[in-house]
Order: C-alpha cells, then sequence, then structure tokens
C-alpha cells in the first residue's frame, strides 16, 4: 500500500478532500520523522512506536579489494508494532502473504 493509496483509503472511509487528507498524512510522517531525528521516540497506543536503536561499531569486509573496514556505532529508525498489532499479522497464513513482500534477508 503507498502513500497514494493510504490517501485515497482515508478519503473514502471519512468522506473528506483527498488534498487535507494528504496534508494530514504529510504532517504526521513529518511530526514522525522530525521527533525522531530529534532522538524523540513517538508511541501510538494500539499501533506500534517507532523508536531510535543504537546500532553498534562492527567490523566489516570489502572482498573486492580484501580490505577490512569498521563501522562505526551509529543510530537507526525503527518501528516496534504494538502486541496486539503483531498478534493480528501473525494469524495472516503464509501462503496468503504476497511474493514480493516476503523478507529476502
Amino acid at each position: 500500500m503507498t502513500k497514494a493509496d493510504i490517501v485515497n483509503e482515508i478519503a473514502r472511509q471519512t468522506g473528506i478532500e483527498k488534498i487535507t487528507v494528504l496534508k494530514t498524512v504529510e504532517s504526521f510522517m513529518d511530526a514522525v520523522k522530525n521527533s525522531m531525528i530529534n532522538n524523540q521516540n513517538v508511541y501510538l497506543r494500539g499501533f506500534g512506536s517507532f523508536v531510535v536503536r543504537t546500532r553498534a561499531e562492527k567490523t566489516a569486509r570489502n572482498i573486492s579489494k580484501n580490505t577490512t573496514l569498521v563501522i562505526p556505532a551509529h543510530a537507526i529508525p525503527s518501528f516496534k508494532p504494538s502486541k496486539s498489532f503483531a498478534a493480528k499479522v501473525k494469524q495472516i497464513p503464509p501462503e496468503q502473504v504476497k511474493a514480493d513482500d516476503k523478507d529476502v534477508d
């Protein structure tokens, strides 16, 4: 689902004009991004939390140059779903998950 799909769905459900919904959705995303950039987590009860996590320093290898490099510790944005949200998603049978949406790590 894209941002445009979300805007269309909210506009359909609420009867609010799409342009107003788009501004609201973009304002929400800006608020979340700005909070996380300022190292503040965002908690949405029943949905989940947008949190800033720290990745530890690690050593990596550049195989093509046969060298070792150090990747410094750094902050990354992360989303942690609420327990109720995660439980509902877990009920989806694996065969119903779209192939292009599966984890490819």
